[in-house]
Formats: C-alpha cells, structure tokens, sequence
C-alpha cells in the first residue's frame, strides 16, 4: 500500500525514461570518474515512516521499503522483471509447477552470526500459515500443500496444482527463527530493532525524525557502496522540497508542479537529475461496502459518473497521470483494454440515484437515501458521508477538495478529514471503520490480486477492507492463479476486471507518473523495466574519497 505517494516501488511494469540528466560533479583526485567507489552517506526524503520492520506485519510502503534493507528472500526479480536467484543458489521447478525445489547460498549470515539456513524458511513459511500470525500475506503458503527440508541448506515444496505466482511467494522476507521462534511476533522488539541478513543494519530510528542504516560488510552480495543511509521522516511535500532545494536530501519525490516548474535552472540542472516513469501502482477512492450508503452498485457507479478523473489529472498531477479502468497498468499485459473509463456524465448520476431512490426529500439541496433502520422501518437520512485522506500528502488533500466540489454539484454533501498516517492505518483501514477513503496500491509484477481482492481476505486485518465479495470474481481469482498459460490467464483477469469495472467498489482515479530526483553526484542509477531502485545498493557517490579496494572488496 501506497500510503503517503512518495514510494519507490520495487517493480514497475514501463521502462524508466531519463528525461534529464545533470552536469557532474568534480571526481575526487586520483579516481577516475565513473569507478564505483565506498564511502558517503545517502540522504532520502520520506513522507510516511514506517509502522513496523517485520514487513509481514503491515501493509504501508514505508515499512515495506525500509524492511527490504535488512531482510532477504531465495529469489527476487531483475531489472528486466525476470526471476531470479537472491538467497538461493538455484532452483527448480518440477512436475509442471505442482513441485519447488531450492538450494541456498551458504555463505548467508544474520548480523549475530547464526548462519541463514532453511530452517529460517521452514520457520517463515510455518509462522505465515498459523492463523495466529497477524498477517495479510498468508494467501501465497496457504496454497502450498507439503513444505519439506531437504538438507540444512536445501528444501522443496508441493503444491496439489500449478500456482501461477508461485516464485513470487519466495520473493517475501525470511525472518530469523532463531530469534523469533517461541515470540510473540506481535510484540517482538525485531520490529523495532531487526537483526539484519540483508545489505544494511539498523544503526538507529530516532521516532518522528529518521532513521540511519550503516552499511553491511558481511553482505552476501558484497558491501554496499554507501557507508550510510538516512530515511528523515518529513510528513510534508513542501517542506521534503525545500529541504531538497537547500542539498539537505540526496533524494525526493517530486509533485508534478515540482517536477514541470519549479526545478529548472542552473542548480538543479548541474546538482539533480530527474526521473520520469509510469508508476507501478494506481489512485482510488475505497468505499466501505458494509456501509448502507454504499451497498447499492447504482450509487458506486453514479459516483464514479459524477467525479470527473480528466480534471483531477489536468489540475492536480498537471498531466503527469493516466486514466485507468482497474488495478492495472495501461500497456500491461494483463490490463483490459476493451473498457473504457467511466466517463463525467453528472446527469447520468443523478439518473442512477433517482433510480436507487435517492431524492431531495426535503428541499435542501442534499439528497436523501433510504436507510432501513433496526426496527425494519424506511427512514431517509442525508447523504453525508466524511472522506478520509492523509496528512501531509497535499495531492490527496486536493483530490478531495475537487470531489467535493464535484459531487456538491449533484446533491451529496462530502466531509474532508485528513488524519496522521499510522492513525489512519490502524485506527480506520484496518478495522475498517471508514466510509470512504483515498488511498494508493502498489503493483507488482505478477497480475494476482487475491491478496487485495478475494472474499477471503475480507476478514480483520485483510487487504480487502472495502468488503468487497463476488463469487464469480474469486472464481476468476481461483482459476487464474493455477493457470500458467499467459493467454488463458489474460482471459480471466480480462473477465475479472470487467466484473470490477460494473461494480464499482472503488472509483479508480489515475496511474500516476513517479517523479523521483537524485543528486547528480549519486552514480550507478540505471533506469530499467523495474524502475530506478532494482540497483540501489550499488549506487554510489562520486565525490566519496575511497575506492573499492581500499575496502579490499570486489563485487
């Protein structure tokens, strides 16, 4: 989950395009230019900090991104969305898809020494299945039927069919069983303090300010170039910007405001380089199914008619977004191109209302639904609803203001509520205890959505919050995760996202472009189909004054 807009996702689908590059900075003397080199400290700019550092316990993307640093999984994709060995020093994949077999590397470490081993996967892949683990990514290891240690490096798992994604599930974390194993996952100081098997340890997490990663020198990988990394916790665009435009931050993500006028000019031409690329991940509008303003299809679609997407885009993103009918990218594979997006067409929304008996009972201008009250009895309440955005995402906060205005002008009264990020997670996402809400999902490579959208996953702490239930759509789910011919699955997902596009559960607002900007002294940035940060740890800075071997390290 997107929830502050300012992520870097892992994978994208559409290849990063350079659209500027700066001037460089002076090498340091006796290097040449372009040699990769130790030393130097990263500094990124973040909206949002993280909720927890055990990623299977959160779905926010701070969490997520700073958990990769210190985690590791058997595989993970490449620059070009292609699978491929992390952890593991191979694998294979047996009887059509139904049986995995891995081999790790055996020169892994957790921080304290204990070595990483299959029994740290055994654990992880246990510790997702117990109903007890307060996770919304068990869906993945529910589906494998048999896991089996095959040697203290070495196990396999089987599955009853052919599951589609099944290399992506061994793309998650492994976490260390011999510090967790007998906790209680949900109080575990790892979550606050993890030991680290991946490129970066926790150095420290100053609450409501940063954190600071020092560089692993034990990684499997080899040492990252940057001796440190620094995510400031900045809950404001303007202030991230300004912060930016004083060289206080290495790194941002820019607003489309930001990104067309206001860094142009000799310092940020000859100091920055700007990155532009169609995000991994989409904008919408949830509504909480449950609630009786919103159980009704007509009234989702007469929202989606009455709020005009082209001029969100126009005048907030500037331009810098796509329209979308689903969960997907436009130009994927995967993405439904026969719909077409719900187009502004207020009159029609009335239509619908009307039909959904939805009138001015009383001549106030705002309209009255029918609501069945505890005794069975009709009572018309007025259609007020309160929609929920972030703090300090000031996109979003314009968002709204535009769909009030626009539903305004059909007779539905919006309230605006902006709250802090862990509050609107925990306190309203996660027991859905919303109406309505603006929020961003991240997408990854593989086209499954079960996660986000299968009856099942409607449950407490699911990714479903929205209560979203269609039989015909887990069907679809069902049938597509077992499919591994790329043309039958495009049919069912086709079908999948045309049962999306009739009912509405969310009004899909745009794609929107990633806009980051680095420093032009950070080298090693490489633009690909996954994006900009599929190399992050072997970016480094040019004016650092070591060289590789000082460190006596080849990569």
């Amino acid at each position: 989950m997107n929830g502050r807009g300012g992520m870097l996702s892992r994978v994208f689908f559409h290849v990063a395009l350079c659209l500027a590059t700066a001037a460089p900075l002076c090498p340091s003397p006796g290097l040449a230019e372009d040699a990769p080199r130790y030393g130097g400290r990263m500094v990124i700019g973040s909206l949002g900090e993280p909720i927890n550092l055990i990623s299977i316990l959160t779905s926010d993307a701070a969490s997520h991104e700073l958990a990769r640093y210190f985690y590791t999984a058997p595989l993970r994709y490449d620059k070009d969305l292609q699978v491929e060995c992390l952890a593991a020093e191979h694998y294979e994949v047996l009887e059509g898809g139904r049986l995995l077999r891995f081999k790790l590397r055996e020169d892994i470490q957790w921080a304290d020494g204990t070595p990483f081993t299959a029994r740290d996967v055994e654990f992880t892949y246990r510790l997702m299945i117990n109903p007890a683990t307060p996770t919304a990514y068990a869906g993945d290891y529910r589906m494998i039927r048999e896991f089996r240690r095959t040697g203290e490096y070495a196990f396999e798992v089987r599955y009853d069919k052919p599951f589609a994604r099944s290399l992506t599930t061994w793309m998650h974390d492994v976490l260390p069983r011999h510090l967790l194993e007998g906790a209680d996952i949900r109080t575990t100081p790892l979550a606050r303090n993890p030991v680290s098997a991946g490129p970066y340890r926790l150095k420290t997490w100053e609450y409501g300010s940063h954190i600071a990663l020092a560089a692993n020198p034990a990684h499997f990988e080899g040492r990252p170039y940057f001796d440190d990394l620094v995510y400031r916790f900045i809950p404001d665009l303007s202030t991230i910007f300004l912060e930016m435009k004083a060289h206080r931050l290495d790194m941002g993500s820019l607003t489309p405001l930001q990104y067309l006028r206001q860094t142009s000019g000799a310092d940020w031409d000859n100091y920055w380089r700007k990155f532009r690329y169609l995000a991994s991940g989409y904008t919408f509008i949830s509504y909480n199914l449950e609630h009786p303003f919103f159980k009704d299809v007509r009234v989702r679609r007469a929202l989606s008619h009455a709020i005009n997407c082209r001029d969100i885009i126009k005048g907030v993103l500037f331009g810098q977004g796509e329209l979308t009918v689903g969960p997907y990218q436009p130009g994927a594979w995967v993405y439904n191109d026969r719909l077409d997006p719900y187009e502004h067409d207020p009159e029609k929304a009335r239509l619908l209302l009307t039909e959904a008996g939805i009138t001015d009972q009383n001549g106030d201008g705002i309209l009255d639904v029918p609501v069945e009250d505890k005794n069975g009895q009709i009572r018309f309440r007025p259609f007020s609803f309160t929609l929920l955005v972030n703090q300090g995402n000031e996109q979003r906060e314009k968002i709204a203001v535009i769909i009030q205005s626009q539903l305004k002008a059909i007779g539905i009264d919006v309230r605006i509520r902006a709250v802090e990020w862990a509050a609107f997670i925990n306190d309203f996402v996660n027991p859905r205890r919303y109406e309505s809400l603006i929020l961003s999902w991240n997408t990854l490579a593989d086209p499954d959505l079960s996660d986000v959208w299968h009856s099942s996953r409607a449950e407490a702490g699911g990714l479903n919050f929205m209560g979203f239930r269609n039989p015909e759509a887990d069907g679809l789910l069902e049938a597509a995760a077992s499919t591994l011919d790329q043309d039958e699955r495009k049919k069912l997902y086709d079908r999948f996202q045309e049962i999306l596009h009739d009912e509405q559960p969310y009004t899909f607002l745009y794609v929107p472009y990633s806009l980051p900007i680095v420093q032009a002294r950070i080298r090693g940035v490489s633009p690909a189909p996954a994006g900009i940060m599929h190399n992050f740890i072997w970016w480094w800075d040019s004016t650092a004054l070591s060289s590789p071997q000082h460190f006596g390290l080849i990569r």
